[in-house]
């Protein structure tokens, strides 16, 4: 009986291919162009490794596909009504990503705060012949506010981190969380007064119509001349070309990114001339650790949507 076609959107190191066998076999993306109607009907499941946009004239190419599994928790790009509607199953990977994003977030804070990609350019330049103590003056992060904007589980791992640096922390969510403040003594602000005054602000919210461009003009002019804004959740959820002008006009010291809109940015972008915006490339969750158990819960998933079970990590659907 031969195996189920699970289509993967990316190359897959030789483990994730391993953790397919032997219940059923990897073909390329590119299938879904080059590939006959007769192939597109073998395939059971999509394991999503980047963010391919899947609606229902997507999933209406592939008649016999059982199961969706994202690899990540991000599941914005799957259209979770036209799945429930077709009887495809989605999964994705709570509870994976959040300690290493959480890293991740600080060290953006921190890169930005003293000045790490500026000062490395210039360490290995033709111009670093002394020692300046003038030079790549930065922020003290150390008893700083810090703004966390969703506090969900990444924003509370970041709350704990922030912690150990003897931050004030404020967040703001749709709804209070009086458990949070009495574990990690945090406080509760409005999105405007966390803003104002907070020294750093990071973005840890969802991708949902409601957090779409979230932070605009408006908003970034709430914040302080010396702000710093952090944004590993989504690109959508700032607007661009506001980040830009605020960024250029120096209204706000500086920005660092993980994600934007589009991913990549085209290089010609002018958010990639700026010299106070540090920008990696969607780094979140790519830790060794993290990437091995994000693999296997998404392997999970495929097998048990496979076998008609309920997923392990499944998505709630409409």
């Amino acid at each position: 009986m031969p195996r189920s076609l699970i289509l993967v959107d990316v190359p897959l190191a030789s483990f994730i291919e391993e953790l397919f066998a032997p219940d059923c076999r990897s073909g390329p993306w590119s299938l879904l162009e080059e590939g006959t109607m007769e192939s597109l009907q073998e395939v059971a499941g999509l394991f999503l490794y980047g963010h391919p946009i899947i609606d229902g004239p997507f999933m209406d190419r592939l008649p016999n596909l059982k199961v969706i599994s994202n690899f990540g928790v991000g599941i914005d790009h799957v259209d979770l009504a036209a799945a429930a509607a077709r009887g495809i199953a989605v999964g994705n990977t709570p509870g994976a990503v959040e300690g290493a994003t959480a890293d991740l977030t600080m060290a953006l804070l921190l890169a930005s705060a003293r000045n790490l990609v500026a000062g490395d350019r210039f360490a290995r330049g033709p111009n670093f012949r002394y020692y300046d103590p003038s030079l790549f003056l930065g922020r003290e992060v150390h008893g700083s506010t810090l703004g966390i904007v969703g506090l969900g589980n990444i924003g509370r791992e970041v709350a704990r981190r922030a912690r150990g640096f003897d931050m004030r922390i404020l967040y703001h969510s749709r709804h209070r969380k009086p458990e949070a403040e009495s574990e990690l003594g945090v406080e509760y602000a409005s999105l405007r007064e966390l803003l104002e005054q907070a020294h750093f602000v990071t973005l840890n919210v969802p991708m949902t119509p409601e957090t779409r461009h979230l932070i605009g003009e408006e908003q970034l002019a709430w914040m302080r001349p010396d702000g710093i804004l952090i944004n590993v959740a989504r690109g959508g959820v700032v607007d661009h070309e506001a980040l830009y002008r605020v960024l250029a006009d120096k209204r706000i010291a500086g920005a660092a990114i993980d994600v934007t809109e589009p991913e990549p940015l085209p290089r010609d972008h002018p958010l990639l001339r700026l010299t106070n915006l540090v920008i990696t490339p969607h780094l979140g969750s790519a830790g060794s650790r993290t990437r091995l158990r994000m693999a296997r819960m998404t392997v999970d998933n495929i097998r048990a949507g496979l076998q008609g079970m309920p997923l392990p990590y499944a998505v709630k659907q409409f």
